[in-house]
């Protein structure tokens, strides 16, 4: 139900930042890292996309019959309902997850779960901060964090907690100040309300890593991260509007910090190949014209997986990555992860031209950094053949992106 991503985020002590400008930042966790250092395991499932990202007012790209927002699905697509295998080790996964269909939930799950030793050791973390707290299931029990679901009296809770395994992480410091971020995130929501729907802070323990937050009712809007099968229409409106309303709003400019810093980005990838020197070029050129661009509140890992279609309306989770990005970065991420659903693709490129030529630029260097991202994280040895054609795909939008970039370089 609630999903872990994996950046350092300043403690109550530090002094704080204004909005930032583009080239300004701090480096994302999320991002690829050097090629010296590998990349954190992450579960990671899904497909490749197939549909156009073009400036506005400029011609489509590539054969005739594609439109200037979306493409025909390759006939190499896997068949509807199909899985592709894991990429890496996945950060833990669900136990007794639900079969395609069954109705929504909390999963049964054998009460052995809670004796695990990880487990009995992240409830002693919880029973610090709460002991009131009662531990019913185990939603998640993984190499980074561990999710406990239970009650305070007869409110419902989820109680996260940084898993003892990851203190033997060579990722352990990026994971304790990733945490520490979230939790920030969470008591800064308390003083300066959102307007969108998210899980209220019951209690956090900062030293520790354990955050006991309210258990929202509903459902993952996607349980991977390239869903197989994208939310109905009606569905993603409703998840753009929301993504949409956050990034819209303006809190006070000293409660969150800049989450990205773009030019060591685009080296990063540059250094290791995936990006040639023209790519970098243009991406520099754009930067600089994106220099007095007001940076947007932006969630930072919008993935589908993230987000709770509740009865309420959709509800935003895992705020580990929360803070200021160029606009459109939120929308990168969900065009990257609805792989074969064009007209979802369309929605969120009319939206990021929406704001003018300034929004459209800012969209579209957040869309090449973040499927960079992706390639990274799935173009591994051992893959299937299934996930062989998904991560040509993503070379696909990852060309397709470039050329667009490359359009509205010429445009300016």
């Amino acid at each position: 139900m609630y999903s872990s991503a994996t950046t350092p985020t300043p403690t109550a002590t530090r002094p704080a930042l204004r909005p930032p400008t583009a080239a300004a930042g701090r480096t994302g966790p999320k991002q690829a890292p050097p090629a010296s250092r590998p990349v954190a395991p992450r579960g990671v499932e899904g497909r490749a996309t197939d549909a156009r990202v073009v400036p506005a007012g400029r011609t489509p790209l590539g054969p005739t019959g594609r439109t200037a927002l979306g493409l025909r699905g390759p006939e190499t697509a896997p068949p509807v309902g199909s899985r592709l295998p894991l990429a890496r080790q996945a950060d833990g996964q669900v136990l007794r997850a639900r079969r395609p269909g069954q109705p929504g939930g909390p999963e049964r799950i054998d009460p052995a779960a809670l004796q695990t030793p990880s487990v009995r050791a992240a409830l002693a973390s919880v029973a610090r901060i709460c002991p009131a707290f009662t531990p019913r299931q185990v939603l998640r029990e993984g190499s980074r964090h561990i999710l406990v679901a239970g009650t305070i009296g007869r409110a419902p809770v989820v109680a996260k907690c940084l898993a003892p395994q990851a203190v033997r992480s060579e990722y352990f410091e990026q994971l304790v100040a990733d945490f520490h971020h979230e939790v920030a995130v969470y008591r800064a929501f308390v003083r300066h309300r959102p307007p969108v729907r998210l899980p209220r802070l019951v209690a956090a323990d900062h030293d520790r890593c354990v955050l006991v937050m309210e258990r929202v009712p509903g459902r993952p809007a996607a349980r991977e991260r390239h869903p197989v099968n994208a939310p109905t229409p009606g569905e993603v409106r409703a998840l753009l509007n929301t993504v949409r309303t956050l990034n819209l709003w303006r809190p006070p400019t000293d409660v969150f910090q800049p989450r990205l810093d773009y030019q060591l980005e685009i080296a990063r990838y540059h250094s290791v190949g995936q990006l040639t020197d023209r790519d970098a070029g243009d991406l520099r050129g754009l930067l600089h014209g994106l220099g007095h661009t007001p940076m947007q509140l932006c969630h930072g890992d919008a993935l589908l997986s993230n987000m709770l279609l509740a009865p309420s309306g959709p509800v935003l989770v895992d705020w580990e990555q929360a803070g200021w990005y160029l606009p459109g970065y939120d929308l990168a991420v969900l065009w990257s992860v609805l792989s074969g659903d064009t007209a979802a693709r369309r929605q969120i490129s009319q939206l990021a031209q929406s704001g003018g030529t300034l929004a459209r630029d800012a969209f579209l260097v957040n869309l090449v950094l973040v499927l960079m991202r992706e390639i990274r994280l799935y173009d591994v040895p051992g893959a299937g053949e299934e996930q062989r054609i998904m991560i040509r795909r993503l070379y696909d939008d990852a060309a397709l992106a470039r050329r667009a970039v490359r359009a509205a370089v010429g445009t300016r």
